[in-house]
């Protein structure tokens, strides 16, 4: 299982995502909060908690395969993953450009779920590194969908108030990105010195 500190830093980078497309969604939008913008916010951290859950249960039905090799499981998907966000933040296309209206719930839904299939494969991760009964994944699951909450309506706050200019300066998904690999490389080394 993993510390308090790195649960809170694998939240953040789960958060990126949600923090980016909010920034996006307030430099659109260009209007203060919003029903709509509080309801994208819990809609991003429901399924940012829910989905390290989903992730969970498939890889606990599979346990017995998987025990042996939990810890290059879990290196490697959190790898994958922040490779990818890494890959998408310095050559990936221009999503902000993308015209789409953020107010509308099916829109909401689907950049809900376009922003958590990263969560559900940390989710199995976390089985693969000691989380075996759903009494201990409140914590993380509360601390994922949390900060995700919280991000989104800060990036949204942000990109009311800068504008364009805060996504291209902060790299938040290149950040998230080269955090999860972090972790990764934990998880294998903290296996392997053991």
């Amino acid at each position: 299982m993993t510390s308090t500190f790195d649960l809170f830093l694998l939240s953040l980078a789960l958060a990126m995502d949600c923090f980016t497309v909010s920034t996006v969604s307030g430099v659109i939008l260009r209007r203060r909060l919003s029903l709509a913008v509080v309801r994208m916010a819990v809609l991003f951290g429901l399924f940012q908690g829910a989905m390290p859950f989903l992730g969970w249960m498939a890889a606990a039905t599979f346990s017995s395969y998987v025990e042996a090799a939990g810890h290059w499981i879990a290196f490697l998907l959190l790898s994958l993953i922040g490779g990818k966000m890494v890959w998408e933040s310095l050559c990936g296309g221009s999503e902000e450009h993308s015209p789409f209206d953020p107010r509308r719930l099916t829109t909401q839904l689907l950049l809900a779920v376009a922003t958590s299939i990263d969560a559900l494969a940390v989710g199995v991760s976390m089985a693969c590194v000691g989380y075996n009964a759903v009494a201990q994944l409140w914590l993380p699951l509360l601390m994922i969908a949390g900060v995700s909450l919280v991000l989104s309506l800060v990036g949204y706050g942000l990109g009311v108030r800068f504008g364009r200019t805060i996504a291209q300066r902060l790299k938040p998904e290149l950040m998230g990105g080269v955090v999860l690999i972090a972790i990764g490389l934990k998880v294998l080394f903290e296996h392997l010195l053991s």
